[in-house]
């Protein structure tokens, strides 16, 4: 897919931007990224686990002091909640360890299907396509979908492609809706996507190179 090898050469490193040492801390970072930057969760992080390192003891965590660890991620008691019972969960069943599968995964509190596919594909290396509101918001601009549900989105998007290609396609649309194509003032004009994009600002004064984005 053209956009896939534009992106490649633009972002040749891609990257999550969660900071995180194992599928665990991974798991509960990205329940964390709900309604929240990165940057924000990344800072409140390191103390969360330092204080609850693994399934077990954040399993048993007293949920006024996990709320308090996590209050500046927004939505902090359903966070907190979400983040006891995915621990509970994975005691439960999993052995205390973050399953692998995407079936498993999104039985736990807080996991949706794009939570599941940042697991598989950042810390397992497996194939996993998340459609956040970038990847959903670029898609349509690029005219890779018309389509606005985003499990329908992760569908069309992975005929595109390979699946050992979902995981990497995905962490750079997200840098590139991130750095470059904003919501309401996308930068058009340093944009590498640009000149094959239906949905450019610019004005047209050259045929575009390549017809059709996929």
């Amino acid at each position: 897919m053209a956009i896939d090898r534009l992106l490649a050469d633009e972002y040749p490193e891609a990257i999550c931007e969660l900071d995180h040492r194992n599928p665990f801390e991974l798991l509960a970072a990205t329940i964390l990224s709900a309604q929240c930057t990165d940057a924000r969760v990344n800072m409140v992080t390191p103390a969360l686990f330092a204080r609850f390192p693994d399934a077990a003891s954040l399993a048993a965590a007293p949920p006024g002091e996990l709320e308090d660890i996590i209050r500046s991620t927004g939505f902090y008691q359903s966070k907190a909640k979400n983040l006891i019972g995915m621990a509970q969960g994975l005691l439960d069943r999993f052995g205390g360890e973050v399953p692998t599968a995407l079936d498993d995964l999104v039985t736990l509190p807080g996991v949706g299907r794009k939570t599941g596919n940042v697991v598989r594909s950042v810390a397992f290396g497996l194939p996993g396509l998340p459609v956040d509101t970038h990847v959903l918001r670029l898609s349509k601009r690029l005219g890779l979908t018309t389509l606005d549900d985003a499990v329908k989105v992760e569908a069309e998007l992975g005929r595109y492609l390979p699946p050992s290609r979902w995981g990497e396609f995905s962490l750079r649309i997200i840098l590139h809706g991130r750095r470059v194509c904003d919501a309401r003032k996308p930068a058009c004009d340093v944009c590498a996507l640009e000149f094959l994009c239906p949905s450019s600002q610019l004005p047209r004064k050259h045929q575009r190179k390549i017809k059709n984005p996929t």
